[in-house]
């Protein structure tokens, strides 16, 4: 049995696709194992199973966070890429449900390590919470959105609720 595998866990960073071969897929992991940015990273993930890339590129949205099993694969030379090679994935949060077919809107759930926003089309507000679901503020816009979780952070290790 082979003990080189790795669990991870993060968000799918953006859309899935369809892998260079029939029956792959690939996407984006962001994993962030702390609270700090300069811990987080990319990860690109490849699987090769037939049934788990179907149920990736059909059932997988972005901001569904996952819990991955599988090889990291580093690259042997500087144009190659490093990436993981899945083979068990679990999903153990849906992102939010921006939308229905009734009611279309135009809005993104974005992260930022571990606080997440919704971003509407038609508002400049930008709500904030932490991927836990705790409550940290109204941004007025995008350009105070640092601001805001820099004084939930303050706040947040001050003590204070």
């Amino acid at each position: 049995m082979a003990t080189d595998e790795i669990v991870l866990d993060g968000f799918l960073d953006d859309e899935t696709a369809p892998g260079p071969h029939d029956g792959t897929a690939r996407f984006r992991l962001t994993v962030s194992p702390t609270d700090g940015l300069a811990d987080e990273m990319i990860l690109p993930c490849t699987v090769t199973d037939p049934v788990m890339a179907h149920a990736v590129l059909h059932e997988l949205r972005p901001g569904d966070q996952l819990r991955v099993t599988g090889h990291l694969r580093l690259p042997r030379t500087p144009d190659e890429p490093m990436w993981l090679d899945i083979n068990a994935l679990e999903v153990l949060d849906t992102a939010p449900l921006m939308s229905t077919p009734e009611t279309v809107t135009t809005s993104v759930l974005e992260r930022y390590g571990p606080y997440a926003c919704v971003i509407h089309a038609d508002t400049t507000t930008v709500p904030v919470w932490t991927e836990t679901g705790v409550w940290v503020g109204t941004a007025a816009d995008l350009g105070e959105l640092g601001e805001l979780i820099e004084t939930f952070e303050q706040r947040h290790a001050a003590g204070e609720t």
